[in-house]
């Protein structure tokens, strides 16, 4: 079961990550713009989910995947830490998020980062 260190250090692999405390909690950002954080106490992460995915999302997986109410109409998800399987798991998630945040130049580079294989 993957933690926060876990998330802080899959985060900060990915290109042009930074951590920044904003909120009183850790933030990550690729070119300065917010695509992770870990909320509260840690257990759970917030990535960036397109609102037409996120409510499939989390009727489908309501024990992992939820929608903070102040986060209702932004583009956001919760993942409880505790339910994610596995650090190829946590890694999918963060890339698609990062992937979502990163400016253009970073995707002409690393055109795959985030999506899913073939």
């Amino acid at each position: 079961m993957p933690d926060a260190e876990d998330v802080r250090r899959i985060a900060l692999s990915l290109p042009d990550t930074t951590e920044k405390i904003a909120w009183s909690m850790p933030t990550f950002r690729v070119a300065g713009k917010m695509f992770a954080t870990l909320p509260e106490d840690e257990t759970s992460l917030a990535v960036r989910c397109p609102k037409e995915e996120r409510d499939e999302l989390v009727l489908a997986e309501p024990g992992k995947f939820w929608i903070a109410g102040h986060e209702s109409q932004f583009a956001w998800v919760r993942a409880r830490l505790d339910a994610i399987e596995d650090e190829a798991e946590l890694r999918d998630i963060l890339a698609d998020s990062w992937r979502q945040a990163a400016p253009a130049r970073l995707l002409e580079v690393h055109p795959r980062l985030g999506l899913p294989a073939d």
